[in-house]
């Protein structure tokens, strides 16, 4: 992966997700992605930010959470950030084009509990690009500070598709970037049966800010080649984080395998009942078993 040596810009306020989408739309043609190509080595950071309490309770009505709780929820910061990650990947500056740019995975390291009434220092950088036997993928890090402590920070990866003839060997590539194994995997124990409404993913935008068309509406889904909507990745690991549960300190990782049409029903799967000491989750089809997400949770640091 490029290495990245970030300058900082601090910013005096959330950006605006809707003009930052189209700005990635318009540009999205333009782009040329390749592994080896440049891209923005500022890291933004927005001081003194508060989270709107009515916004978080309807993302966690949404995603399963226990509402009125002075914690945020594990995933949470990663909807803090993600205006900020859109502001860098919409930019001229971002090499891979927004429209079809595919979220792959995300390792989140929660270090304590963080209040909900607290105020935090957010800061968000692209950390680099990789090849992938599918075209570049991206790495973005989000952190949440709590005074000088980092105790809230996640790594995702973006893959942009495009046609390549490098694959990087095994044994040197990080295992976050690596191919999923293609062979089937058993199915974990079921825990649940989820009946996901056709509206989730314009419910789960509305609290996230995340409206991407392929997420709102068949129509629009079908623009972009989805035969309907599609569940936000990210509402898919909340919701399983949600009925896992977690340590105080927790890692995270998830890594998204096929989408989640949407009307639809899914089954949770668990290693174990759910009593958040750890372990591996995953998400499927209920009628085909088709993997949807595979993840794990355990507690940090690690014992």
């Amino acid at each position: 992966m490029t290495t990245a040596t970030p300058t900082t810009s601090t910013l005096t306020g959330v950006p605006a997700l809707a003009p930052l989408l189209a700005r990635g739309a318009l540009l999205s043609p333009l782009k040329r992605p390749r592994p080896d190509a440049d891209f923005p080595r500022t890291r933004l950071v927005l001081p003194g930010l508060r989270v709107d309490l009515a916004r978080l309770a309807a993302y966690e009505r949404v995603c399963g959470f226990p509402t009125g709780a002075d914690a945020l929820p594990v995933t949470y910061p990663h909807v803090l950030g993600f205006p900020l990650a859109m502001r860098l990947m919409s930019g001229r500056g971002f090499p891979l084009p927004l429209l079809g740019l595919v979220h792959t995975s995300i390792g989140i390291t929660r270090r304590t509990v963080m209040p909900a009434t607290a105020a935090y220092e957010l800061a968000v950088r692209v950390e680099g690009l990789a090849p992938h036997r599918r075209g570049t993928e991206a790495s973005v890090v989000t952190e949440l500070r709590a005074g000088a402590d980092v105790v809230w920070e996640s790594r995702s990866t973006y893959l942009a598709r495009h046609r390549t003839t490098a694959r990087p060997p095994a044994e040197e590539t990080p295992s976050e970037h690596r191919e999923p194994s293609s062979e089937p995997r058993e199915p974990l124990p079921a825990r649940a049966e989820w009946r996901l409404a056709g509206d989730t993913g314009r419910r789960y935008g509305a609290a996230s800010g995340d409206r991407n068309p392929i997420h709102l509406h068949p129509l629009t889904a079908r623009l972009f080649g989805f035969p309907r909507a599609i569940a936000h990745g990210m509402w898919t690991v909340a919701r399983c984080v949600a009925e896992h549960g977690t340590p105080d300190a927790a890692v995270v990782r998830a890594e998204f395998r096929s989408p989640v049409l949407l009307p639809g029903t899914v089954t949770y799967g668990a290693e174990d009942d759910g009593g958040g000491a750890g372990g591996r989750f995953e998400l499927r089809g209920a009628r085909d078993g088709r993997l949807h997400l595979s993840g794990e949770v355990g507690p940090y640091p690690a014992a």
